[in-house]
């Protein structure tokens, strides 16, 4: 059983234009920072898979879980050396999605830019395509 990694916020990006990559899904600085961090004390897991699940009041959410394999159908995103797997059902949801970590004073999380979000709920967990 695969242990989930942090908490993350879904959000549609609407007015700022991100810009089209090969990858499925690319990564902040903060992000990779932060993934590379969390692997650290986990030697035997080999990075960290993206999922989504039917779950919130608005339909959909990102699922994160330390990994020991790539999965038959995942897709493998390689930045600056982390390694991050999307699982088959979320590859769509993805395409063109930005990866990134934030902090603040009283949270830190894993934020999605994601530019193919039709609407999300009030607390920013949950989203619809």
């Amino acid at each position: 059983m695969a242990s989930s990694v942090v908490r993350a916020t879904v959000r549609a990006v609407s007015k700022r234009k991100i810009q089209a990559t090969r990858a499925a899904l690319t990564l902040t600085p903060s992000a990779v920072q932060k993934i590379k961090q969390l692997l650290k004390d986990k030697p035997e897991h080999v990075g960290v898979k993206v999922g989504v699940r039917t779950r919130g009041c608005n339909g959909l959410s990102y699922t994160l879980e330390y990994t020991k394999s790539k999965g038959d159908s995942d897709e493998e995103v390689i930045q600056d050396g982390v390694r991050v797997f999307i699982e088959k059902k979320a590859q769509l949801t993805l395409l063109g999605t930005e990866m990134d970590y934030v902090e603040h004073k009283l949270s830190s999380e894993f934020v999605f830019n994601n530019p193919n979000i039709k609407g999300t709920c009030g607390c920013g967990e949950s989203f619809n395509i």
